[in-house]
């Protein structure tokens, strides 16, 4: 996509607001290297597939990942321009990966690998089936973040069907999404807590309440995935089983008109 970011957009740049710019930048931070970990951990057990569909599948994963964490870092060099320090994460979320590819089985990163393309794909589907989720977001900002959900949708079942072909344990699958979110949400606390400690403005507390309430009160972005997230505890549990062609497709033509770029319209 090489995406472009206008040196006029805000630092705030989601609706004005502190609390869900940051947000948003927080977990873009993490991205490169959450995402390169990611291919790794599929990449471990691409030799041993057999099955030819899966294996397109996978090369397919590794390729949109890849252009994931390239564009994010375009995005979090724009915020550390913006006075936002994303570097500071980005060292952090490294040498965290580094440890875990160290302490943890391939299995263990594998599944842990699937429980944060749940998260990424709970994430994006309610971006994109959602539009007053984006309501407000600077119009130059949000082909970045449609695209980005586009494709973890289009792939969410790709590092699931490896671990499915290649490990298939369920206790190793649902005790490491109880572990992971833990630290996905303990973790995006503190790198927005990062970001904010070394920023040149006032901490912005209404910014946060308001914040919190739009999470987890009204209108609850995030309570609203909860059926979504308890999902991926039952045994039968395959991340197609919700059909989400048609939000993709939406977004798609959306896109397609944004960037004045009609074959993405016909990418789904």
């Amino acid at each position: 996509m090489d995406f472009t970011f206008d040196p006029d957009i805000p630092r705030y740049w989601f609706a004005n607001d502190q609390f869900k710019t940051l947000l948003l930048t927080a977990l873009s931070c993490t991205f490169p290297e959450g995402e390169r970990f990611f291919v790794r951990s599929v990449r471990h057990y691409q030799k041993r597939i057999t099955d030819p569909d899966l294996r397109e599948r996978v090369k397919g994963f590794i390729g949109q990942e890849a252009h994931h964490g390239n564009e994010h870092e375009h995005f979090n060099t724009f915020m550390e321009s913006k006075g936002v320090p994303t570097q500071k994460v980005h060292d952090y979320v490294h040498e965290g990966m580094k440890w875990i590819a160290k302490k943890f089985s391939p299995e263990r990163q594998l599944a842990k690998t699937c429980a944060l393309e749940h998260f990424t794909a709970m994430l994006a589907e309610l971006m994109l089936e959602e539009p007053d989720f984006l309501k407000g977001m600077d119009e130059r900002m949000l082909p970045l973040w449609l695209w980005h959900a586009v494709e973890e949708s289009e792939h969410k079942a790709v590092a699931f069907d490896v671990y499915r072909d290649q490990v298939d344990s369920y206790w190793v699958r649902t005790s490491e999404m109880a572990l992971t979110t833990v630290e996905f949400i303990g973790f995006t606390i503190f790198h927005y807590v990062q970001l904010r400690q070394d920023m040149d403005d006032k901490r912005d507390l209404r910014s946060v309440l308001n914040g919190v309430n739009w999470l987890l009160g009204k209108p609850g972005w995030l309570r609203r995935l909860g059926r979504s997230y308890l999902a991926y505890y039952k045994p039968g549990f395959h991340p197609e089983k919700k059909d989400s062609r048609a939000v993709r497709q939406r977004a798609l033509e959306r896109l397609a008109v944004m960037l004045d770029r009609p074959e993405l319209a016909e990418a789904a």
